[in-house]
């Protein structure tokens, strides 16, 4: 996939905040677009926040595990790609 890069796996997901958690093997900015896919899961969205060991931060490293708010469900081994703006298709969730 020429417009996906991996930048990280899914190593849990806290479903009563809707927060995965996230080792990175790449770096990763607030505002970036994102796509987590697995078995069972596949979205896009942007990463609005970031955290790292609680703290909000705008650019987390590779080496980092981080915490983002997602749209949905994902799971332990799901994998994470950093999307170029070109490919981007945003999922809208209505309440």
């Amino acid at each position: 996939m020429a417009d996906e890069v991996e930048i990280g796996r899914v190593v849990d997901y806290f479903a009563h905040v809707g927060v995965a958690g996230i080792d990175l093997t790449a770096p990763l900015r607030a505002g970036d677009r994102i796509h987590i896919r697995g078995h069972t899961t596949d979205f896009e969205q942007v990463a609005d926040s970031i955290q790292v060991e609680h703290a909000v931060v705008q650019e987390a490293k590779a080496g980092d595990k981080i915490g983002i708010k997602v749209l949905d469900r994902c799971r332990s081994g799901d994998h994470v790609y950093r999307v170029s703006p070109e490919t981007f298709v945003p999922q809208v969730i209505i309440i």
